[in-house]
């Protein structure tokens, strides 16, 4: 568990523990999840609020996705960020809760979550430069997870220009079907969770009895907006795969027209003189060309210039 109390002026401190709450300032109460299992105790020992048992299942739900929900003492979010195993072949997360009561902040994440060490050493360091209350600091928090969400946007887009080149080379016929079906998977994961992360933030925003200053409300307002930025970014790059398969067999399909119309000059070239070379090869014994001294010398000449009469057609009508 990590406690930290911040005074009146927004001056920091890390406590080792807490057995009563300080009569003045901001705590904040930051439990893992796996190696604190008891943390509505302690959170029930300080503040003499029960947490809703729902809430603390969902509280300890790997699966939940952002959410957010409230009773009469408390207000609660759930918020889901990218794991630091997470890639671009693997969006891998897991969410963080969020309760705000009265002046205590208590969060309930696992214990390796950059987004809060990020965040607990900007206000160490003071950094800050608004007042820290409980909402102040879960929206540094949830703003350093959208960051990193956006981060991720320059990673992706360089896994599709691969794909790009990939399905557009003609001379290596694309067969990684499997990986690009993954990656546009991932990308319709981060459409649904930066949705349900908006979702989230807004309704919270719009019922909290939490008073938000004007800076404040600005904050919120960008990081909804950099939400917003993740998904439509999520939305253009399923569109831009689609456009890259459906382009991609475009291109196979007029290759396949080009090689069909090859074999057809040839077979409507290779039909009428291998017509002519049947005819004087029936075995006939009244043919009486087949007596004449030069008719071996004029049916080829004929072959010949037919086959290049057919190609000279071929050539006016465009059709290679």
């Amino acid at each position: 568990m990590d406690v930290l109390h911040f005074s009146d002026r927004n001056a920091g401190s890390r406590l080792e523990s807490l057995d009563t709450l300080p009569t003045s300032g901001v705590v904040w109460l930051n439990f893992h999840r796996d190696s604190d299992p008891d943390w509505p105790v302690k959170v029930m020992q300080l503040t003499g609020i029960s947490i809703d048992e729902r809430h603390v299942k969902d509280a300890s739900n790997d699966a939940h996705p952002s959410f957010t929900d409230s009773t009469e003492n408390y207000e609660m979010v759930i918020f889901r960020s990218l794991s630091p195993s997470a890639s671009e072949d693997q969006f891998s997360t897991r969410p963080t809760a969020f309760f705000l009561i009265d002046r205590v902040l208590v969060t309930v994440s696992p214990g390796d979550s950059r987004s809060i060490e990020a965040t607990i050493k900007r206000l160490m360091q003071g950094k800050i430069r608004f007042a820290i209350h409980p909402a102040a600091i879960m929206y540094l928090v949830t703003n350093n997870m959208v960051d990193r969400f956006l981060s991720m946007r320059e990673i992706l887009i360089a896994q599709l220009n691969e794909y790009r080149d990939a399905l557009l080379d003609p001379k290596n016929p694309f067969d990684d079907w499997r990986a690009l079906l993954s990656h546009q998977k991932q990308i319709l994961v981060l459409e649904v969770l930066s949705e349900t992360q908006g979702d989230a933030i807004t309704l919270w925003k719009d019922n909290t009895d939490t008073e938000i200053d004007d800076y404040l409300s600005v904050r919120l307002t960008d990081l909804l907006e950099h939400i917003r930025r993740v998904s439509e970014f999520s939305i253009n790059q399923q569109r831009e795969i689609d456009s890259l398969v459906q382009l991609h067999f475009s291109a196979v399909a007029h290759r396949t027209n080009e090689i069909v119309r090859v074999l057809t000059l040839i077979s409507a070239i290779f039909l009428p003189l291998t017509l002519i070379a049947g005819i004087f090869g029936m075995n006939f014994e009244n043919m009486p060309e087949l007596k004449y001294q030069y008719g071996y010398f004029f049916v080829l000449g004929g072959m010949f210039a037919l086959a290049i009469g057919l190609l000279i057609y071929f050539r006016i009508k465009r059709w290679f």
